[in-house]
């Protein structure tokens, strides 16, 4: 569903990615693993348009959307969960995911009472302002308001980053759960437990470049390569 090929992202002159290349399959959940400041966030940030790779290819379905604005990636079908989350702090929970509510047809399409079942402590506080939650019920909002765009692909980016242990296994289950409804994900992780349990195939990235890439099976039986990369 998603190829990126020999992606290389700058931030001003500073060189970032250096020749990113990996693919989600339709119906996988595939992670990247990597210390803090390793380039899993401009990973998704390029793929999502939001700081467009000077050179490389980017496919989404086989149509090539390297260099389309975020909102056009987005109206394809690519959902985004940043890692900062970003709520609107003055809307209310329901307000939140109505405004990026986009219809599509059929049962399974994701509606506000939809994203409400998934989430049911989200559902509790609809009339509560974003700004007032705490940072699990944010993460849960930022996930559904993606959800409400209708998504094929979902790029989830440290979701369960600064969370309480509870949270994080309550979110590890819905993810799975995306996946079990037919959600292809692409998941950036620190979390080695949470993103090997979840993921049917990783890659490894160091120093804005994959040194790594295999099954998940794989990747846990190489402790050579989760010692060499990721362990802090």
């Amino acid at each position: 569903m998603l190829e990126v090929e020999d992606v290389h992202t700058y931030y001003g002159l500073s060189h970032i990615l250096f020749g990113v290349s990996l693919e989600a399959p339709a119906g996988e959940i595939v992670c990247i693993l990597g210390r803090n400041g390793a380039g899993k966030s401009t990973t998704m940030k390029s793929i999502m348009g939001l700081t467009p790779p000077r050179r490389g290819t980017i496919r989404f379905k086989g149509a090539v959307i390297t260099g389309l604005k975020p909102y056009r990636i987005s109206r394809l079908g690519i959902g985004y969960v940043p890692d900062d989350r970003r709520v609107f702090a003055d809307l209310t929970v329901g307000e939140n995911l109505e405004i990026s509510e986009r219809a599509r047809g059929g049962e399974h399409a994701w509606t506000l009472s939809r994203v409400y079942e998934f989430f049911p402590a989200l559902g509790r506080i609809d009339g509560r302002r974003a700004g007032f939650l705490s940072g699990g019920e944010q993460q849960m909002l930022t996930i559904g308001r993606a959800l409400m765009t209708n998504p094929e692909l979902l790029l989830l980016d440290e979701p369960t980053e600064g969370l309480a242990p509870m949270v994080v296994h309550l979110l590890e289950e819905q993810i799975a759960a995306l996946r079990d409804r037919g959600l292809t994900v692409l998941l950036a992780e620190q979390n080695q437990k949470v993103a090997l349990r979840l993921s049917d195939r990783g890659y490894v990235i160091d120093n804005g470049s994959i040194r790594y890439h295999g099954s998940i099976q794989d990747l846990r039986e190489n402790e050579d390569v989760r010692r060499k990369y990721l362990l802090v």
